[in-house]
């Protein structure tokens, strides 16, 4: 028996809904924290004074931190696996979303807000690896799917939390950033029942201890065919730059750093534009925020619905090309009334989130193998997080130099280029098992005296 077919098993589908869920908490706090601090910036420019390359600084640390954490750390999880990373993160997520909160100046804000960012960072790559590995390959798609689902969530969560302590005032904030510690303690407990990854422990040759935690799981250890899984570990030299993987690495790299720009330079600034635009007051453009962010996830829900049955390649390309349309509607638009503008947010985000929003983080966690899948997560991270702090740095001194109708011109022209690029490199992965995906990248650049393997080509889907 196979490893995929053995964790295709029906009767571990209560448990991965367990691990999906415990890891989607990850990306709801992923989303929360990386939100909130949008709606505590105006309060914050109030308070302590601060304007330019400090607010860019403040809204940007923990998205540079995150590309430390997921480089590094998504690494760490491929060579000491991932339980042992799983909890840890949040423990630091913890103690800096804290100190943040007690911060007494700038400076020690945006230097705390980093070190939380590297925690953030971390979880990518680690829940993301976990949720696949142990997915079914029938309804990989939607367990990936529903992760990304509660970003959005937790985006709508921090605009709410906006409006519930907005009466508490100067320290309003610093409420908004303890209650992200406060549900980072809830998720850190419940991660401790969590077992290691089978495929893993089958990468290191770990065989035994995978029927194991498979046999904990289902009530007797079935028997893993070591030489069945062979074909999926990659040679001992090889890296994610190496002729095997570069094809996945470069277009994992690329999609996620545009991706980001278009849509972390809009998100964290939806209050901002939306005020801008419209002229709204703080707190209504924090109610047209959360509206947005709900329709948001009713176009992730909308796309783990649709990934399993119309595939990964359709919904990134409809997704990506609506909102590019959308945004070239609300640069051309000038002066609209806050509804329409709301509304034309709301369809951008939902186009954004039903194809690509997913993908972020099913194709880096279904192109590499097991052995660099943390890896692999880590730097489309990374890359991503190059482009989101970008379109954070960039966009606030735009908007000053050139206008704020003008600037959205910058994420219309990423956005194009998105199209383009997931047009000739997306790959479809419907259906497929994570070694099958893996063996097709690897056989089309095989290792120098590693022939490819024909056999595993052929191989089936499992079941559901």
């Amino acid at each position: 028996m196979t490893l995929s077919e053995s964790l295709d098993n029906q009767e571990l589908t209560r448990f991965r809904r367990k691990v999906t869920a415990l890891s989607s908490a990850g990306m709801f706090l992923d989303g929360f924290d990386l939100t909130v601090i949008a709606v505590a910036l105006p309060l914050l420019e109030k308070q302590w004074h601060i304007s330019g390359w400090v607010v860019g600084l403040t809204s940007s640390s923990a998205l540079i931190g995150m590309f430390v954490g997921a480089v590094v750390l998504g690494r760490l999880t491929d060579k000491i696996g991932r339980r042992k990373v799983y909890a840890f993160d949040l423990i630091l997520f913890i103690v800096f979303a804290g100190l943040a909160a007690l911060s007494q100046n700038p400076a020690e804000l945006i230097v705390f807000r980093f070190l939380l960012g590297i925690a953030v960072g971390a979880d990518y790559p680690i829940s993301t690896s976990l949720t696949s590995e142990f997915s079914a390959t029938r309804s990989r798609g939607r367990h990936l799917a529903y992760m990304s689902s509660l970003y959005s969530a937790g985006a709508m969560v921090a605009y709410l939390m906006g409006i519930v302590f907005g009466g508490l005032g100067d320290s309003s904030w610093r409420w908004m950033l303890l209650f992200g510690a406060l549900l980072a303690l809830i998720v850190a407990l419940m991660r401790q029942s969590v077992p290691e990854s089978p495929r893993w422990l089958t990468s290191q040759g770990r065989t035994g201890e995978a029927a194991e935690v498979l046999g904990g799981l289902v009530g007797s250890a079935p028997r893993i065919d070591a030489a069945a899984e062979a074909g999926a570990k990659p040679s001992a030299r090889a890296s994610l730059l190496s002729r095997q993987y570069l094809r996945a690495t470069v277009f994992v790299c690329a999609f996620f750093f545009l991706f980001d720009v278009v849509f972390y330079g809009i998100q964290l600034y939806t209050p901002t534009v939306l005020s801008g635009i419209t002229g709204s007051s703080d707190k209504l453009a924090s109610v047209g925020s959360a509206c947005v962010s709900a329709v948001g996830m009713l176009g992730i829900f909308a796309g783990s619905l649709l990934i399993d049955r119309w595939g990964r390649r359709p919904l990134v390309i409809l997704g990506l090309a609506c909102q590019a349309v959308l945004l070239t509607v609300l640069a051309l638009v000038a002066s609209p009334p806050f509804a329409v503008v709301v509304l034309i947010f709301a369809a951008g985000l939902f186009s954004a989130n039903i194809g690509p929003g997913v993908m972020i983080l099913l194709y880096p966690g279904e192109l590499f193998p097991t052995a660099l899948r943390g890896a692999g997560v880590g730097v489309s991270v990374a890359a991503g997080r190059i482009g989101a702090v970008l379109g954070v740095l960039v966009f606030p001194h735009m908007i000053e130099d050139w206008g704020l109708q003008r600037s959205l011109w910058m994420f219309v022209a990423v956005g194009v280029a998105a199209v383009v690029l997931s047009v000739f490199m997306a790959p479809e992965t419907k259906g497929k098992v994570l070694e099958e995906i893996a063996d097709e990248y690897a056989q089309e650049a095989p290792a120098p005296g590693r022939p490819a393997d024909p056999a595993r080509a052929g191989r089936g889907t499992a079941g559901p």
